[in-house]
Parts: structure tokens; sequence; C-alpha cells
């Protein structure tokens, strides 16, 4: 009776899995379980397969030694053992059928079975987990609380809803639902991380982990915000990088959508088949331009990196002609650009005035495998034929991101350039001045190529999203001394008397900032939409089919239509905004896009992203004296 009442007084909370393995993790006392269970199941599985084997090796009866084999098989007793045997093994294979069942529904359907991804927002099961899992808050650049830019906030009836500040600057940013995932999908490391197994949780863990899913990005809210208006009616897109840390600090593609807009199937395919407008589209990563002479700057680098800096062209009243019987390479006036007319030009003066002369010669000079170089250092894929050229690739290897979900949905398409030896020194021409071959480059590239030159240590770093994440580089493009006579020679666009955006930039030099860019200006074949249907406008043509007969056709009309460019660095002896800046249909660079990159960095400065030097000074009022 003592030993009975001894046993009711002991403390049995001792004896639990949280307790004795330390801690305080609720979750060990089922992990435990789960362990005692697993044995169980062990030991039973061995006592199964020691009887099963066993049967065969069991000893014979004295009267079964010297029986025939055929007696034997006719023995009641042996036949029932057949028997038995027979169903051991259907249910042995009945056993691993079904475990294989489970195990396949457990590890790898959620990976590989696309049905089961469909419906598996049914599951019960995974609805009363994701919402125990509600994603953190998303901060902006700074972390302050009123700079959040998607949060939860409590309805009219109570319910828990997820808010975005900026539904429509940072639609193409945070993604929806459906579609490509975007960073509301791929952030939160929670939803991924795979759960910890039974032995873990007992051995493990020692205490419960923190619940800090709230994240921190790159971005800077007032400075997408702006961006955002500054394409208001306008098609295009902008992106703005800090060269020095590869942080994205704001980027927006024009014309986007509200996130509200897109959370219904219909409302998103409605969106999806907007084929003039295109709002899902991000083109600041996922639509080719061609990009101009702001691509001159593309090919300086490679001048220098060639060690032909120094190399002297002269331009032509009649172009300059690659080879004979070639069309000739003409400045865009058709003669010689001004300031400096048809002369002999360094390259800081043609780059100053925009020659195509120049870049033309250059690049012919530099040849194929220069050029293709300097395209792998930019991450710009060169390839051998135009027709390899249309072959659409994803480059996630350029975002410095801590997983590759990550880098998978912000993945740009890789921009691409002919250099193979079917092309002429024609076509090379044309490239150095941003036109034929080299058309397609996204504005995200672009952004890069400028980046790499206002880098202090001539480094290409990776754009990155997430503010914690250190500096990687991509490549060394140019060495510290290349990259900063590059920055001067930029600097003569903004500053010089032939500069291309002097008036432009005036305003900027004014206010003690000093910038360096480049202008471009591209003509691309567009098809034509009816403003009122929105639909794709066709005309018919004619052509003889296989049996010889005339048959008519449908294709698209098509307009030539005038991009604007402009590129960007700021402020130029230690640059921290690089700038990518395209208008669809806007005209010359210097009339529509530097002006936008021009009130870019004036906001930059406004908002501290130029360092405090070049933020503006409070005005104090004056205080006045009382008359005695």
């Amino acid at each position: 009776m003592t030993s009975f009442l001894l046993v009711l007084q002991f403390d049995w909370e001792k004896l639990r899995p949280e307790n004795l393995f330390g801690g305080q993790i609720l979750e060990r006392t089922p992990a435990g379980l789960t362990i005692v269970y697993l044995i169980g199941i062990a030991v039973l599985i061995v006592f199964l397969l020691v009887s099963f084997f066993g049967n065969f090796r069991r000893p014979k009866f004295n009267f079964e030694q010297n029986l025939p084999k055929e007696v034997k098989r006719k023995l009641t007793k042996t036949v029932t053992n057949r028997s038995l045997r027979i169903w051991q093994f259907v249910f042995i294979g009945l056993a691993f059928f079904v475990y294989g069942f489970h195990v396949y529904w457990t590890y790898y359907a959620d990976d590989y079975n696309e049905q089961f991804q469909a419906l598996s927002y049914k599951d019960l099961r995974n609805r009363r987990a994701t919402a125990a899992r509600l994603r953190g808050w998303m901060f902006d650049r700074t972390g302050n609380l009123g700079s959040a830019l998607a949060y939860y906030k409590l309805d009219k009836n109570g319910d828990i809803n997820r808010a975005f500040a900026l539904e429509k600057e940072m639609a193409h940013l945070l993604g929806t639902e459906r579609g490509t995932p975007g960073l509301e999908r791929t952030l939160y490391k929670k939803e991924a991380d795979k759960t910890p197994e039974a032995w873990e949780v007992l051995t493990r863990i020692k205490r419960p982990a923190d619940e800090n899913r709230d994240v921190r990005i790159t971005i800077d809210r007032d400075l997408q915000a702006f961006i955002a208006d500054q394409l208001k009616d306008k098609k295009g897109a902008i992106v703005v990088l800090n060269p020095q840390t590869g942080d994205v600090l704001a980027m927006y593609s024009n014309p986007s959508f509200n996130l509200s807009e897109a959370q219904s199937l219909d409302d998103w395919l409605k969106l999806e088949g907007n084929k003039r407008d295109k709002p899902l589209l991000n083109r600041a990563t996922r639509e080719y331009y061609v990009p101009g002479s702001t691509f001159k700057t593309f090919t300086m680098i490679s001048a220098f990196r060639a060690g032909k800096q120094n190399s002297l062209f002269t331009s032509s009243p009649t172009g300059f002609v690659p080879f004979r019987g070639s069309r000739a390479i003409t400045d865009a006036n058709g003669g010689c650009e001004p300031p400096y007319g048809c002369t002999t030009l360094n390259i800081a003066q043609a780059y100053e005035a925009s020659s195509n002369q120049y870049f033309s010669q250059m690049a012919v000079e530099l040849g194929r495998e220069r050029i293709r170089e300097t395209a792998g250092a930019f991450s710009i894929l060169a390839v051998d034929t135009p027709e390899d050229a249309l072959q659409t690739n994803f480059f996630p290897d350029i975002w410095n991101a801590s997983h590759n979900r990550i880098a998978n949905a912000l993945a740009p398409e890789q921009s691409t350039i002919v250099t193979g030896k079917q092309i002429s020194a024609y076509d090379l021409g044309l490239e150095g001045m941003g036109q034929g071959y080299a058309g397609q480059m996204t504005p995200f590239q672009m952004a890069l190529i400028a980046s790499a030159p206002a880098n202090l240590q001539g480094n290409l770093i990776k754009p990155k999203i997430e503010a914690d994440q250190p500096p990687q580089v991509f490549s060394q493009v140019l060495s510290p001394p290349q990259a900063a006579q590059i920055r001067e020679i930029m600097g003569l666009v903004t500053e010089g008397s032939g500069g291309t955006a002097t008036r432009v930039f005036a305003n900027v030099l004014a206010a003690g900032i000093r910038s360096g860019g480049k202008t471009g200006t591209a003509e691309k074949l567009a098809p034509v939409y009816d403003e009122k249907t929105g639909k794709l406008k066709t005309i018919t043509k004619k052509r003889k089919n296989e049996n010889g007969e005339i048959e008519e056709y449908k294709v698209p009309q098509m307009f030539e239509r005038t991009d604007s460019w402009y590129i960007s660095i700021a402020p130029l002896e230690k640059p921290t905004l690089a700038i990518a800046v395209v208008v669809e249909g806007g005209g010359y660079g210097a009339k529509v896009s530097a002006p936008i990159a021009a009130n870019i960095i004036l906001k930059a400065r406004d908002l501290g992203l130029l360092g405090e030097q070049y933020k503006p000074k409070t005005q104090v009022p004056a205080v006045k004296k009382k008359k005695k």
C-alpha cells in the first residue's frame, strides 16, 4: 500500500520528453510518442521477418525424413504452410504498396504531381496550415513601420486581410497567386522550410525558434511611388540600382495593374488577355528593346578592356563603309554629329557627341571575340546566329538572393547579341552603335551596363532585393582607373558643351550634383492595335500554296516606333545610382527619358540616397527682433 501511494505522489511530469531533454519544447511529447510507435512497428516487422524465414528452416518430424517429395507435398501440414506463405507474400506486397503510396503523396506529389498541386488548396490540412502561417510584414529599405509595403489589417467583419501600400506601383515585384511568383510567394522562408523530423525535435531543437517572419527589402517606398508617377500615361520601364551594393532601389513597368484586380481567376485572365497593353508583363526585366546609342557605353567599355581606348577614327560626310559594296553607316543627321563635325575624334569626343560612325568603326576594330568577351562579363548571351537570339532564356544567376526560388521569380530574360562568323562587318558596326543584332536588351540589362563603370572598383555587382544580403560580385569588368576614366567621359554628356543632355541636366548641376549618362533613340517595329477595341490590326497578303494556287493570308500591321532611352549615374565622384529609363514611342532620348532621369536624381537627393552631403538643408526662418 505504501509503494502504491509513493507511485501516486511521484511527479510524472518530470518524465515528459520536453522536461527530460530540456528546452520546454511542447512538440517533444508527440515526437517522443512517435519514436516509441516507430520502434514498436520496427520490432513487429522484425518478428514477422524472423517467422517468415524461419518457416524455411524449421526442423522436420521423424516420419517426414524419408518420405518421397510427392508425398510431402500432399501432407496437410505442408499444404497449410504453403498457403500461409502465399498469404505472407500477399501481406508484405500490400504493406509495401500502402506505405509506398503514403511515401509518394507525402514526399513527392507536392513537387511532381500537377493534379495534386492543383487540388492541394482544397485540403483542409493545407488550409489550416496556411492560416496558421501568416506571412510577415514587408518593409522597404528604411525598415520603418510607416513604410511597410505589405501588411495585415482587419476589415469591418473582423477578418484579417493582406494589404499593400503600393498596389499598382509594386504589382510586378510582389506578384500574384497565379502566374510567375513574385516576392509575396518567395520571400517568406517559413512556408518553404521542411518540417523537422520527430528525432530532430526530440534531440536537436533546444528552444522554440524565434517567430520573426517580417522581411526588409531594398526598395525605397517613396522612390518607387515617384518613378511610377514619372511613367504615368506612358509605356516603358525604369530601373534604379545602387552600383556599389547592388541594391535595387526602385523598379517599375507601365502599364501595370492593381493587385486587387488580379484576385479572381476571371480578372487575372482578363489582364492576361490584354495583348495591347500587356499589364502583366514586367517590361523592366522581360521585354526586349533596341537600346540605340545607350549601347555605345558597352562598346566604350569593350574598348577599354581591349586597350583600344586611345583609338582615333574619322567621321566622313558620306558615312563609314565597313567593306566595299556595303551600305554606309552615318550619324543621326545623315552626316556628322555636332559640335565636332566631320573630323577625327577620340573616344571622349565621340561619346559626348554620340557619333555613330566612331563606335561602328570601334566595333569592327574590336572584332567578334572582344565583343563576345565583354558580353559575358555583363551576363549578355553571345550567340552565333540571329535564329539563336530568338530563343528565350531566363538568367536567375545574375541575382544575389538567399534562395534560388527568389532568383527564379525575379529572373530577367537574358539579353542577347549575335557575334557568329556569319554576320558581316556591317552588322558588327550596327551593333557598336546599338542597332541591328544588339537589339535585344532589357532596361534591367542597360542599368547593369551603367552600373559597372559607376562601381568604384569597376565591378558588376549582382543586383539584390533582400536588404540583409551582403554584396556579391558578378564579374570584374574594369580596373578602378578605367572605371574612373569612363565616369568622367560619361560626365561630358551632361556637362560638356556638346553633350546631348547638357541642357536637360542643368538643374541637376545647379543643385551641386555631378552626373553622367547617355541618351539613346531607337527605332523598333511594333504591331498596331485598334484604339477602341484593343484588337490587333492585320493586313491581307497573297501567296502561292503547295498546289500552286493563290491564297490570302493575314499578317499583323506594323509601324516604326521611336523609343526614348537614357542611362545615368550619379553622383559622379561616388555613384549611388545607376538608372535606366525607356519610354516606348517617346522619341529622342534627350526629350523624354533624360528629363525623367534628372527628376529621379533630384528626388533621390531629397530622400538622402545620394548621401547626407547632398540632402537639402532645412531653411530655418529668421527670428524677427521685437522693437523696444
